[in-house]
């Protein structure tokens, strides 16, 4: 979708509610990677554009290599508050360390669903989501017939709010999975309202501003997607996640600690995230994008596969209560800076990749105008 051209989410949600089922049969990449194939289907075969380029994505020219800023938060609050607004303004992405989630229980929950992902394929199966709410094991983000799909399978389960939370939808092997994800979420969770409260700050906002946008502490929203990213005998030929935004509001992604995949795009390069040891990798999304008025920005990233070794991540997805409209905070509405958004729900606005699937920024730049929310 181009800048300008109008996102229409009523449609969109009548056309998803007819989708039972994924438009073709669902292949899982595990199974593929696991046969021993030379040549990946041409499903996966992404346009030569798209595909990862093959000069080092760290080598900028002068030869200085980059990583995305490493922020300790258990410094003093006011060098804090100054690395994070850097960070977000730079980059939209940042690591955080000394961030109080248990660095044992960040193992865990990591290694436990590794192993979900080697348990028989049948108990797998017996998980299988489905377009209309994605909980899940999946294999494919979007429903448009015959897209070219990611090299990765995935899991997705809800957290908050707790009437969407249902154990019986997560994993009943290994025997610790759901102990081990309820503590692990419940502590992501805490971490994430702590790091609302400083880009609330940042803002020139009460701390609670964005808490509150999103619905309180008693309607914000948290899901879980656990990535697997199976090896792939043609790394340069695919994608494990194609370049997109994260539609919420943020994203606290625990890295896998053995091989480095996710790609965050910068000055018209791809960077290389080299993952801190028990580090987080924090990210704005559309969501606080809009909040903010687009003073801080969500931006594109994308998931590289390698062909010796597989990769397991979990994305913590930190987001508004589904049914709240979401605009640029009064305050941050000038005559000179226009809101740029109009109020659209998250349930609206989160249709554009179910139905598409990740495409960089396109929807959040559909959205906008160079003269304001309402083009005038």
């Amino acid at each position: 979708m181009t800048k300008g051209k109008v996102w229409e989410p009523h449609r969109a949600m009548s056309n998803l509610h007819l989708q039972q089922d994924w438009p073709e049969p669902v292949v899982r990449v595990q199974s593929l990677s696991d046969s021993g194939i030379s040549k990946i289907p041409d499903r996966y075969v992404k346009p030569i554009t798209d595909r990862p380029s093959s000069v080092a994505p760290n080598d900028l020219p002068g030869g200085q290599a980059v990583n995305i800023p490493i922020i300790d938060l258990g410094l003093g609050r006011d060098e804090v508050l100054a690395k994070v607004a850097e960070a977000c303004r730079e980059w939209g992405f940042f690591q955080a360390v000394n961030h109080g989630v248990n660095p044992e229980l960040m193992d865990r929950a990591r290694e436990v669903w590794r192993e979900f992902f080697h348990m028989p394929m049948e108990l797998k199966q017996s998980y299988a989501n489905n377009p209309k709410t994605y909980e899940g094991y999946g294999s494919r983000l979007g429903v448009e017939k015959g897209a070219v799909l990611d090299w990765s399978d995935y899991y997705f389960l809800h957290y908050l709010p707790t009437s969407l939370k249902d154990h019986n939808k997560w994993p009943a092997l290994p025997s610790s999975c759901r102990e081990v994800i309820e503590e692990y979420a419940k502590q992501v969770v805490a971490l994430a309202g702590e790091v609302m409260k400083i880009l609330s700050l940042n803002l020139g906002l009460k701390e609670d501003y964005l808490q509150n946008a999103f619905g309180g502490d008693d309607g914000v929203g948290a899901c879980l997607r656990i990535n697997f990213y199976p090896k792939c005998p043609q790394p340069d030929l695919t994608l494990g996640l194609s370049p997109h935004s994260d539609p919420g509001g943020m994203t606290l992604l625990l890295p896998d600690s053995h091989v480095a995949g996710l790609q965050v795009r910068k000055n018209g390069c791809w960077i290389t995230v080299k993952p801190a040891p028990h580090a987080f990798i924090i990210n704005i999304g559309d969501q606080i994008q809009v909040l903010s008025n687009a003073i801080y920005k969500s931006v594109e990233h994308r998931v590289i596969v390698n062909p010796n070794d597989e990769r397991v991540s979990l994305a913590f997805f930190y987001n508004p209560k589904s049914d709240i409209p979401i605009e640029p905070a009064k305050e941050l509405v000038t005559a000179d800076r226009p809101a740029l958004y109009a109020p659209m729900t998250f349930d609206q606005y989160r249709l554009y990749i179910r139905t598409m699937g990740p495409r960089g920024k396109s929807q959040v730049e559909s959205l906008t105008s160079d003269k304001g929310c309402d083009g005038a």
